[in-house]
């Protein structure tokens, strides 16, 4: 016979209480029904509870050493219930991103996930490491730039940003045609490193300074992109960081007589397999709807 939840609450009860009689109303019950309980939970654990008497049960040594492991079994039978009843027994997903990737991939993913009956732990982290965890079970999705293929782990597409220079919309050449490399390097600039890409383009700019002054490749595109806004830089960044700036007149997307600079492969990457897991399929269709909405 095994002890049963009912038995532990009522040990508390009648040691706290100190009486059988008692701790049998409190549960509807009858004070032979209560006694008759506790001396098989004596039987059980090899040990007397209580010290019967007139008035009452006083609870005995071994009780008094008995009672914290019970009442430390009905605290965590409450947390688990409650945990369960405030969404701690829905399913999770645990996602990451490249940190540039960050501010355009989660807030608004997880806008439209908002009422779906699941909880999601986002983190960020580069590439190859993403890739590894995904591999692994670690991480569910993952939100990277393209890399070759690995097996075991599926990589969609989802958008293909090309890189673009970026002022803020009082900035000297917003609005300016044509505008050359040469015309840029005059102004203070701040480069995202999104590749190999923009170490040739810093390259290409050095030597069009008229002065000494440094430039710095940044990460995230968000302190590229901050620059542009408040200090007046000219960023260099794939143009879907900046998607929200643009669209609302922000920031300005410069003319360029330049060809392309770069392009930015957003893919995201998950584990393969035969079995549907619901979840994920829910943030996947997601994702394929946000990246719906950037074309």
């Amino acid at each position: 016979m095994s002890i049963s939840l009912d038995d532990l609450s009522l040990l508390l009860d009648a040691a706290q209480l100190g009486s059988f009689s008692q701790a049998a109303a409190k549960r509807g019950w009858t004070q032979p029904q209560a006694s008759q309980r506790i001396a098989q939970l004596e039987t059980l654990l090899g040990a007397k509870l209580f010290n019967r008497h007139r008035r009452g049960a006083e609870p005995t040594a071994a009780c008094l050493a008995y009672l914290p492991a019970a009442r430390t079994a009905l605290e965590a039978l409450a947390e688990g219930r409650e945990r369960m009843r405030v969404g701690e027994g829905l399913p999770k997903l645990k996602l990451a991103s490249l940190p540039s990737l960050a501010g355009v991939i989660f807030g608004p993913l997880l806008r439209k996930l908002a009422a779906a009956p699941l909880e999601i732990h986002c983190d960020t982290d580069h590439s190859p490491q993403i890739l590894q965890q995904v591999l692994s079970g670690a991480l569910d999705i993952g939100f990277l730039l393209q890399r070759p293929s690995t097996g075991g782990i599926e990589q969609e597409v989802l958008g293909d940003a090309p890189i673009v220079a970026v002022a803020g919309a009082s900035h000297p050449l917003a609005d300016a045609r044509g505008v050359t490399l040469a015309q840029i390097a005059a102004y203070p600039l701040a480069p995202q490193r999104w590749g190999e890409a923009a170490e040739d383009l810093v390259r290409r700019l050095r030597p069009l300074r008229q002065s000494a002054s440094p430039i710095h490749l940044l990460q995230p595109a968000a302190a590229a992109r901050d620059l542009a806004l408040w200090h007046g830089y000219i960023a260099f960044v794939p143009r879907l960081a900046v998607r929200e700036e643009l669209s609302q007149g922000l920031l300005k997307e410069l003319d360029l007589a330049e060809p392309e600079l770069g392009r930015w492969r957003v893919v995201m990457a998950w584990r393969g397999g035969k079995r549907r897991d619901e979840a994920k399929g829910r943030v996947l269709e997601a994702a394929r709807e946000l990246a719906r909405e950037w074309r």
